[in-house]
């Protein structure tokens, strides 16, 4: 949707979650020595300033990294995920919040491709500017649904998808499943990382069980539930991460982080954290 930007929601709770199971996901693709490509079909602008405008129309991220940024008592995976976001900030002080990209960015490696898409026209700008001057990086004006067909199967057959519509539109829902379907149909050993949100909205329900459905072999289902909806019983309550082919470790190092960021990322008493696998 044009106009959404991700700048308005830098930094808040379903980022924090969004990015700490990604960042494993990357850390573990990296232990191989082959080559992998990650492809990002809604990169955004690629990193957010928490100070401008955007940022603080509503400041989330005050509920969201801002909680965390200065704990010491983080659990590994949480640990190096903010290590990342610190990165971002070498100033020390919490000024910049690191999207997708930038995250990426701090984990591949030079053998391994990143594919950005990034619909949005003035996102697009500013992602270009941050990430289309470094090796083995392609950012594409598009829609990366769409992009899809021309990037799997990679050569190296080693592969992570990255699926994270804003899903203001109800037919997103819908994209994301035929996206997963056409991509393990191309390439059946991809790992991919779909984010979506908890809403009071039948299609966010829906969605994991139809993406258990699609999985061929494996899958993993992380959920974080910090927040109570509007007085009209609207809002974003959560979200939540569903990785089919998940790398066998991240199960393990989730169980300590996900009860951990519930309890810190809580606003109110009935916070809840879900952390299930399948796996043949």
């Amino acid at each position: 949707m044009l106009a959404y930007r991700h700048a308005f929601h830098a930094g808040n709770h379903a980022d924090v979650l969004k990015h700490v199971v990604f960042a494993q996901v990357l850390q573990h693709m990296g232990q191989k020595d082959k080559p992998y490509w990650l492809i990002d079909t809604h990169a955004g602008g690629g990193g957010y300033a928490l100070g401008g405008r955007e940022a603080q129309t509503k400041a989330e991220y005050l509920n969201g990294i801002a909680r965390i940024w200065q704990r010491q008592d983080a659990p590994p995976a949480v640990a190096e995920y903010l290590a990342l976001v610190r990165d971002f900030n070498p100033a020390g002080a919490l000024i910049h919040y690191p999207g997708s990209p930038e995250i990426a960015r701090r984990l591949l490696r030079p053998q391994d491709r990143l594919r950005l898409y990034e619909l949005h026209p003035t996102e697009v700008k500013i992602l270009a500017s941050h990430q289309g001057g470094f090796a083995h990086t392609e950012v594409h004006h598009g829609d990366g649904f769409e992009g899809l067909k021309a990037q799997l199967p990679p050569p190296s057959r080693r592969g992570v998808l990255l699926i994270d519509p804003s899903y203001e539109l109800k037919t997103d829902y819908a994209k994301v499943i035929t996206a997963v379907r056409e991509a393990l149909q191309r390439f059946a050993e991809c790992v991919i990382v779909v984010w979506y949100p908890q809403l009071n909205r039948l299609e966010a329900a829906q969605l994991p069980k139809r993406l258990q459905a699609l999985a061929p072999k494996s899958w993993l289902h992380a959920r974080l539930t910090v927040q109570q909806p509007d007085a009209q019983g609207f809002g974003l309550v959560g979200s939540g991460m569903f990785v089919i082919n998940p790398p066998w470790t991240l199960h393990e190092s989730l169980k300590p982080a996900l009860p951990w960021l519930r309890d810190a990322l809580a606003q109110y008493p009935g916070a809840q954290c879900l952390l299930t696998q399948h796996a043949v």
